[in-house]
């Protein structure tokens, strides 16, 4: 690295006091924490820690549609823009109805590290609207979103800032956003967002790239650990883009997939079970349980298998230091954002199970996004081979980057990942320096 390690002797406060808390942690909690953390590892300007604390800007608007029925309605959208020192301001838009400032930030600063971690041009976002997606029709989806394009325009932009989807949002959703930007600009500007339909301006296997990334980093983690993949037993939260595509992926790879599951549960077969034959959550909502297995496993049982590699690939916070002790997984590469609390973190530390993260493992949605934008500025598409090969490529370079500091350091994975990410970061902004 570019920048001197120094040992970690103590816990920061924000540590001690994560131990103490009962509460689920905040997405901006956790980013500032792993911050901390991640900064008594190097040898780095304190001043810079205490600006990358702070988003640059959090834009807040409201948004009245009108509904079906010819009543007017109105709802909170943000965009959190943590960081664009390395590059325009990336990170996707999310409908849920607990979309928060707080939240928004602390995501924001997760694709920050994310895209310096895999040496992306691109600092960090986030954003979305405070609404529940399923009690809109269509035609009320493509107004809320047409109009929240409208009140965000003047802060997103192909060189500014480039949304993408994230929960409740899709590739439909990008295509109205992009519309609405491109006729408020009197021209069709495809690259203010990624993760569009191919036939404007999309990228081929950008849906199953998260997935694709996790699989890759499984496969790595498994050789890295001296296992055989033909004889490791895969155990998988989330059977959604993410989980799915993974499973398949690992599945066809040779892996033994022994349990998947959906929101109301999974299935579980000692014998591995047929992937491809199980619809994803964007094929068949909710049709794991569906599925024909020896064995039906909870949410919660799932964690605690006894498989070599678990995937947390549904929600944050399911990995907790209520059930940290009774995970019996060799391996943990998360899927997800944040399944992962600090205190369960610190517990699998103690006992010796790595816990590879996710801003290395699911990177492979911006990297695509990456390809993406490349794409429409370039105004030339790449085949799907050319995004798996180098998606593949970048998946590599940044695994052998951040494995070369875990091995070094005497570091978890995460340190080593949030070492490589902050050590760029920091060097671009001492490159750069403060504006007076």
């Amino acid at each position: 690295m570019t920048m001197a390690s120094k040992s970690d002797s103590t816990r920061d406060e924000s540590d001690d006091e994560a131990a103490d808390s009962t509460e689920p942690e905040s997405a901006l909690e956790t980013a500032r924490r792993q911050l901390y953390h991640a900064a008594t590892h190097l040898d780095i300007d304190q001043n810079i820690v205490e600006r990358l604390k702070h988003p640059k800007k959090v834009h807040e608007v409201t948004v009245p549609i009108e509904r079906d029925d010819g009543t007017v309605e109105v709802f909170t959208g943000y965009r959190a823009q943590h960081d664009s020192v390395r590059g325009p301001y990336k990170g996707g838009l999310r409908y849920h109805p607990e979309v928060t400032r707080d939240e928004c930030v602390g995501l924001g600063m997760w694709m920050t590290w994310k895209c310096a971690v895999m040496d992306l041009p691109f600092g960090g976002a986030k954003g979305g609207v405070a609404v529940n997606p399923k009690e809109l029709s269509s035609a009320e989806k493509e107004r809320l979103t047409r109009r929240f394009a409208q009140e965000i325009r003047g802060a997103i932009g192909p060189t500014v800032d480039i949304p993408a989807p994230d929960m409740g949002t899709n590739p439909q959703t990008m295509a109205w956003l992009m519309d609405a930007y491109s006729m408020q600009e009197g021209e069709t500007i495809p690259g203010v967002v990624t993760g569009k339909p191919p036939v404007i301006g999309g990228s081929k296997g950008r849906d199953e790239a998260p997935g694709r990334s996790v699989a890759i980093i499984v496969r790595e983690a498994i050789k890295h650990y001296e296992k055989d993949i033909n004889e490791a037993s895969v155990a998988i939260q989330g059977y959604g883009s993410v989980g799915s595509n993974a499973a398949r992926l690992l599945d066809d790879w040779g892996a033994n997939i022994v349990a998947v599951s959906d929101v109301n549960g999974g299935v579980y077969d000692t014998n591995g079970l047929d992937t491809h034959s199980i619809p994803s959550h964007h094929e068949e909502p909710e049709a794991v349980m569906g599925h024909n297995a020896p064995e039906t496993v909870t949410n919660a049982e799932l964690l605690e298998l006894d498989v070599d590699v678990l995937v947390p690939a549904a929600l944050g916070n399911v990995l907790t230091a209520e059930n940290a002790e009774d995970v019996r997984a060799d391996i943990i590469v998360e899927g997800a954002n944040g399944p992962t609390t600090s205190e369960a973190d610190r517990i699998f530390t103690e006992r010796g199970i790595p816990v590879i993260p996710d801003i290395l493992a699911n990177a492979g949605g911006v990297t695509v996004s990456y390809f993406e934008w490349l794409q429409d500025i370039n105004r030339r598409t790449w085949s799907l081979e050319r995004v798996h090969d180098e998606l593949e490529e970048e998946m590599l370079t940044a695994w052998d980057v951040v494995r070369d500091e875990f091995t070094d350091g005497e570091v978890t994975w995460r340190d080593a990942a949030y070492i490589v990410a902050l050590s760029r970061i920091a060097e671009a902004h001492e490159a750069r320096g403060l504006w007076p």
